[in-house]
Protein backbone atom coordinates (compact mmCIF):
# COMPACT_ATOMS: atom_id res chain seq x y z
CA UNK A 1 0.00 0.00 0.00
CA UNK A 2 1.13 3.33 -0.84
CA UNK A 3 1.00 5.12 2.63
CA UNK A 4 3.35 2.26 4.19
CA UNK A 5 5.41 2.09 1.23
CA UNK A 6 5.87 6.14 1.53
CA UNK A 7 5.69 6.10 5.73
CA UNK A 8 8.90 7.92 7.10
CA UNK A 9 9.81 8.68 10.75
CA UNK A 10 12.24 11.66 10.71
CA UNK A 11 9.87 13.74 8.09
CA UNK A 12 8.49 15.49 11.10
CA UNK A 13 5.62 15.25 13.88
CA UNK A 14 2.77 13.03 12.06
CA UNK A 15 0.17 14.82 13.84
CA UNK A 16 1.56 18.64 13.46
CA UNK A 17 1.98 17.85 9.99
CA UNK A 18 -1.70 16.68 9.61
CA UNK A 19 -2.82 19.58 11.00
CA UNK A 20 -1.64 21.73 8.64
CA UNK A 21 -2.77 20.07 5.78
CA UNK A 22 -6.50 19.86 4.41
CA UNK A 23 -8.70 17.56 5.75
CA UNK A 24 -8.60 14.72 3.04
CA UNK A 25 -8.01 11.37 2.98
CA UNK A 26 -4.33 12.03 2.61
CA UNK A 27 -3.93 13.30 6.30
CA UNK A 28 -6.52 11.13 7.77
CA UNK A 29 -8.30 13.68 10.05
CA UNK A 30 -12.12 13.12 10.11
CA UNK A 31 -13.08 16.09 13.23
CA UNK A 32 -11.60 19.31 14.04
CA UNK A 33 -12.24 20.54 17.42
CA UNK A 34 -10.92 23.74 19.50
CA UNK A 35 -8.29 22.44 20.94
CA UNK A 36 -8.16 18.67 19.97
CA UNK A 37 -8.74 16.73 16.39
CA UNK A 38 -9.80 13.12 15.36
CA UNK A 39 -7.84 11.35 12.84
CA UNK A 40 -7.17 7.86 11.52
CA UNK A 41 -4.44 5.68 12.59
CA UNK A 42 -2.67 5.19 9.27
CA UNK A 43 -1.40 1.38 10.54
CA UNK A 44 -4.54 0.68 12.69
CA UNK A 45 -5.29 -2.46 14.34
CA UNK A 46 -8.82 -2.80 13.18
CA UNK A 47 -11.01 -0.82 10.63
CA UNK A 48 -11.90 2.29 12.39
CA UNK A 49 -8.81 2.66 14.43
CA UNK A 50 -9.40 6.36 15.70
CA UNK A 51 -6.91 8.96 17.45
CA UNK A 52 -7.56 11.74 19.57
CA UNK A 53 -4.66 14.67 19.32
CA UNK A 54 -4.86 18.09 20.88
CA UNK A 55 -2.99 20.68 18.76
CA UNK A 56 -0.36 21.38 21.50
CA UNK A 57 2.75 19.40 20.70
CA UNK A 58 3.48 17.72 24.41
CA UNK A 59 4.46 14.62 25.70
CA UNK A 60 3.15 15.79 29.12
CA UNK A 61 -0.64 15.46 29.75
CA UNK A 62 -0.39 17.87 32.74
CA UNK A 63 0.91 20.81 30.34
CA UNK A 64 -2.54 20.70 28.57
CA UNK A 65 -5.30 22.71 29.85
CA UNK A 66 -8.47 21.50 31.47
CA UNK A 67 -10.61 23.07 28.37
CA UNK A 68 -8.30 20.88 25.81
CA UNK A 69 -8.47 17.82 28.28
CA UNK A 70 -12.29 18.25 28.60
CA UNK A 71 -12.87 18.64 25.06
CA UNK A 72 -10.24 15.16 24.33
CA UNK A 73 -12.78 13.23 26.23
CA UNK A 74 -15.66 14.32 24.24
CA UNK A 75 -13.84 13.12 21.01
CA UNK A 76 -13.41 10.49 22.23
CA UNK A 77 -17.32 9.91 23.26
CA UNK A 78 -18.34 11.39 19.78
CA UNK A 79 -15.52 8.74 17.84
CA UNK A 80 -17.31 5.90 20.16
CA UNK A 81 -21.01 7.24 18.63
CA UNK A 82 -19.65 7.51 15.51
CA UNK A 83 -17.80 4.14 15.53
CA UNK A 84 -21.26 2.71 16.24
CA UNK A 85 -22.93 3.84 13.28
CA UNK A 86 -20.45 3.05 10.71
CA UNK A 87 -19.30 -0.31 12.38
CA UNK A 88 -21.46 -1.55 15.20
CA UNK A 89 -18.68 -2.90 17.50
CA UNK A 90 -19.34 -5.18 20.33
CA UNK A 91 -16.24 -3.18 22.35
CA UNK A 92 -14.26 -0.22 22.46
CA UNK A 93 -10.12 -0.20 23.34
CA UNK A 94 -9.43 3.30 25.04
CA UNK A 95 -6.17 4.57 25.98
CA UNK A 96 -2.97 6.64 26.26
CA UNK A 97 0.73 5.37 25.96
CA UNK A 98 2.61 8.03 27.27
CA UNK A 99 6.41 7.51 27.20
CA UNK A 100 8.41 4.86 25.20
CA UNK A 101 8.59 2.48 27.86
CA UNK A 102 4.72 2.28 28.00
CA UNK A 103 4.12 1.32 24.26
CA UNK A 104 3.90 4.96 22.69
CA UNK A 105 4.76 5.19 18.67
CA UNK A 106 5.03 8.58 18.69
CA UNK A 107 6.21 9.80 22.36
CA UNK A 108 6.45 13.15 21.59
CA UNK A 109 2.73 14.00 20.33
CA UNK A 110 0.66 12.43 23.27
CA UNK A 111 -3.07 10.96 21.93
CA UNK A 112 -5.62 9.21 22.64
CA UNK A 113 -6.64 5.60 20.92
CA UNK A 114 -10.16 4.42 20.13
CA UNK A 115 -10.23 1.21 18.91
CA UNK A 116 -13.27 -0.46 17.99
CA UNK A 117 -13.20 -4.26 18.78
CA UNK A 118 -15.75 -7.61 17.73
CA UNK A 119 -15.42 -10.85 19.76
CA UNK A 120 -12.54 -12.96 18.04
CA UNK A 121 -11.55 -10.06 15.91
CA UNK A 122 -7.46 -11.33 16.47
CA UNK A 123 -6.27 -14.04 15.34
CA UNK A 124 -3.03 -15.69 14.61
CA UNK A 125 -1.75 -13.47 11.97
CA UNK A 126 -1.31 -11.26 14.40
CA UNK A 127 0.82 -13.65 16.95
CA UNK A 128 2.46 -15.60 14.54
CA UNK A 129 3.37 -13.04 10.98
CA UNK A 130 2.93 -10.26 12.88
CA UNK A 131 0.81 -8.61 10.48
CA UNK A 132 -2.90 -7.07 10.40
CA UNK A 133 -5.33 -7.73 8.21
CA UNK A 134 -7.82 -5.13 7.36
CA UNK A 135 -11.37 -5.74 5.49
CA UNK A 136 -10.82 -2.31 3.57
CA UNK A 137 -8.47 0.15 2.50
CA UNK A 138 -7.49 3.35 4.40
CA UNK A 139 -9.81 5.73 1.94
CA UNK A 140 -12.82 3.56 2.47
CA UNK A 141 -12.61 3.54 5.88
CA UNK A 142 -11.89 7.29 6.27
CA UNK A 143 -14.86 8.49 3.59
CA UNK A 144 -17.54 6.27 5.59
CA UNK A 145 -16.33 7.88 9.26
CA UNK A 146 -16.01 11.29 7.89
CA UNK A 147 -19.67 11.33 5.87
CA UNK A 148 -20.86 10.58 9.69
CA UNK A 149 -18.88 13.52 11.11
CA UNK A 150 -20.38 15.60 8.59
CA UNK A 151 -23.93 14.42 9.30
CA UNK A 152 -24.25 14.89 13.38
CA UNK A 153 -22.51 16.84 15.63
CA UNK A 154 -22.60 14.80 18.71
CA UNK A 155 -20.47 17.41 21.17
CA UNK A 156 -22.09 19.09 23.78
CA UNK A 157 -21.58 22.79 24.89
Amino acid sequence: MKYIQNHRRDAGCIFCLAVAQEDSPENLIVKRGETAFVILNRFPYTSGHLMVVPYQHTSDLGSLSSVCRCEMIELVNASIEVLKQVYRPQGFNLGMNLGEPAGAGIADHLHMHVVPRWSGDTNFMSTVGGVRVLPEELEDTYRRIKEVWERIDFIQT
